[in-house]
Formats: C-alpha cells, sequence, structure tokens
C-alpha cells in the first residue's frame, strides 16, 4: 500500500463522509477513494478512441476564475467538427451550467472532454458517450 494525502474543504470532506455512512458498505474513507479510483479506471477503459461516438458534455464552472471563459472558448474553438451544439445557463452570479453536444472520432471527443474539465475553474463535468457507430448503425 500507498499512503497519500488529499487537500479538500471541510464541507466537501464532510459531504463524503455523510455519504460513505449512508452506504454502509464501505469501511472507511480509504476504501471509499479506492472505490473511486477503481471506477474512474474502469471508466477510462470503456472508452473507444477508434468508433464514432455521440454523447454530452456537462460542465458546471464558475466563469469567474481566471480567464476561464476565454480558454473554455479556445479550447472549443479547436474542436468546431466535434461540438453539434453548445447550452448555456446561468445558475447565479458564478456559476454556469454548460452541456456540448458531440459527434465525432472517439479520440477527438474524448480529448476535448479532457481538455475542458482540466481547466481550473471546472467543478464539475462529465461525459456521457450515448451511442456508437454499430449501435446507431451511423
Amino acid at each position: 500500500m500507498v499512503r497519500f494525502s488529499v487537500t479538500a474543504p471541510d464541507d466537501l470532506l464532510r459531504r463524503f463522509d455523510e455519504q460513505i455512512a449512508r452506504r454502509g458498505d464501505v469501511a472507511n474513507r480509504s476504501e471509499a477513494v479506492r472505490d473511486l479510483i477503481r471506477a474512474s479506471i474502469a471508466k477510462e477503459q470503456m472508452r473507444t478512441p477508434d468508433e464514432h461516438v455521440i454523447g454530452s458534455l456537462t460542465m458546471i464552472y464558475d466563469h469567474h476564475t481566471g480567464d476561464l471563459t476565454r480558454r473554455l472558448d479556445e479550447v472549443q474553438h479547436d474542436y468546431t467538427d466535434e461540438i453539434v451544439s453548445t447550452m448555456h445557463v446561468h445558475l447565479d452570479h458564478h456559476n454556469c451550467l454548460e452541456i456540448l453536444a458531440l459527434k465525432g472520432r472517439g479520440e477527438r471527443v474524448y480529448e476535448l472532454a479532457d481538455r475542458l474539465l482540466g481547466l481550473r475553474g471546472v467543478k464539475h463535468g462529465e461525459l456521457t458517450c450515448a451511442a456508437t457507430k454499430q449501435s446507431l448503425g451511423l
């Protein structure tokens, strides 16, 4: 085993501990983190870089974080062939929800999602691929 530390805001850690307690099947915080790591690895293995995929990317971010809005736009302009549509919603004075409908070769779609979700200021995000070329007959 390797020991490492993680820094997290008090309220986030409190909510995580509450989730662990509700599940009841996790012995401790370390096991819960290991479960998250295993789930992340499994999700990564399901990527289909050589297949045609369609999906959606959902992001919640604080548009007051540095020049995040400009950086989001710059990345999206590099993937105009993959972005079918976008929807932008102002949640409150600081937070925005952005949803991108995506279509294209898996490698490019996953690359786009990784670049956007890796930007500082993106609080939450998830890529969901709904179908591949074979399942839709595209």
